[in-house]
């Protein structure tokens, strides 16, 4: 029963937590109902079968999540639309691929500095924050009382603070009536095949930028807490799956998914089995509750869409919070990258497009080209 019970919670809360951004980003890419419910569907499946494979064939509890900060990102962009955004996923994806199968690959990433990249992640989820005051000014019976409890709740659990305030927004929006049941016939799951076109502009601008921040911000993590757990994970493999899950499903609107870490948590410890060589069957039946998830997406979707826009935001902003917070720290540690990192934050969290290409990709540029115009002014004092 703790095995199931441990699966459950890493389930609820890596939906509950984060659904709210996925669909920001279906809304940003002027998704239709049906494909933003493929678009989960497709998620949950990738997940579902990736986990359920690595955990058997490893016996290791390999909990997979879909990338939240990539779904972010996705949200931040604009004047793109699903085709050629799902030319960006499957380019995300062949390069998380590639990673698994050329270790120089993976070498030349590792050499881009976590604070420039942490700065990039942190300047896409600040909007997303920010956004939660913009509808407390707009909506403050409905989104104050979320945030009174997200903050008191933090206090006494940090991983269910996002989903207690997600059970109050419901309960006030039914309360208030603000909720808005859909109408029509509902569709219990779907998928819906979407052509892809391969703009350069949407692969710069949210195909590598999705690539790099699953890596920094999701495998790097995800892989540590297996580690903490005492696992040594098989990190080719786990690549490779990840990136062939997503690549399969990406036609139908998944944009990436990866490995886990707050759900990871979730069921690699002694609560999960004070066996450690039995815990692998959390990530079994972890990977069965995300394939039920797919089957039953459209129903899920209905319920979540049926209440007021300033929940779906304010949740969403209150998600990444955390996010947001591990990125600045990361973005602001090191006393050498601090100014680079604060011009990549800058520019990521503005709405600079140029050549069609989004601000993520222009702070990861400014950030490097900040960097190497202090490595040449050092040398050239080095030199005088």
């Amino acid at each position: 029963m703790s095995l199931l019970f441990s699966a459950l919670v890493a389930v609820f809360v890596g939906f509950a937590a984060s659904v709210a951004v996925v669909l920001a980003a279906a809304q940003a890419l002027g998704a239709t109902p049906a494909q933003t419910v493929s678009w989960i569907a497709g998620l949950a499946l990738a997940k579902g079968a990736a986990s359920l494979w690595l955990s058997w064939r490893h016996r290791l509890p390999i909990i997979c999540a879909w990338s939240t900060p990539g779904a972010a990102l996705i949200a931040a962009s604009s004047g793109l639309d699903m085709a050629a955004a799902i030319g960006a996923f499957l380019l995300a994806a062949a390069l998380m691929m590639l990673t698994a199968a050329f270790r120089p690959l993976g070498a030349l990433i590792e050499k881009i500095p976590m604070p420039i990249a942490a700065a990039m992640l942190a300047g896409v989820i600040f909007r997303f924050v920010v956004a939660v005051f913009d509808e407390a000014r707009v909506s403050p019976g409905l989104v104050l009382p979320l945030l009174a409890v997200f903050l008191l709740a933090r206090l006494v659990n940090p991983f269910l603070c996002v989903i207690a305030a997600l059970g109050v927004g419901i309960a006030v929006s039914f309360a208030t009536g603000l909720a808005a049941w859909p109408t029509g016939r509902l569709a219990l799951t779907g998928l819906e095949f979407v052509t892809p076109r391969f703009d350069t502009a949407a692969m710069l601008g949210i195909g590598i930028p999705l690539y790099l921040v699953t890596m920094a911000a999701q495998n790097l993590p995800g892989f540590a807490v297996l580690r903490a757990a005492g696992y040594q994970p098989p990190v080719p493999a786990c690549l490779f799956v990840t990136g062939l899950t997503s690549f399969l499903t990406a036609p139908f609107g998944a944009h990436m998914v990866n490995m886990a870490a707050i759900s990871a948590s979730i069921c690699t410890g002694p609560d999960t089995h004070p066996d450690p060589t039995q815990r692998w069957k959390a990530g079994i039946l972890y990977g069965l509750l995300w394939l039920a998830i797919a089957a039953t997406a459209g129903l899920l979707l209905a319920l979540i869409l049926a209440m007021p826009k300033a929940l779906i935001v304010a949740v969403a902003g209150l998600g990444l919070v955390g996010s947001l917070t591990g990125a600045l720290t990361q973005a602001t540690a090191s006393d050498a990258h601090r100014f680079a990192a604060i011009i990549a934050f800058a520019v990521a969290a503005s709405s600079l497009t140029l050549f069609g290409v989004g601000s993520a990709f222009w702070s990861l540029v400014a950030g490097l080209g900040v960097l190497t115009l202090d490595a040449i002014a050092g040398r050239l004092r080095a030199r005088s």
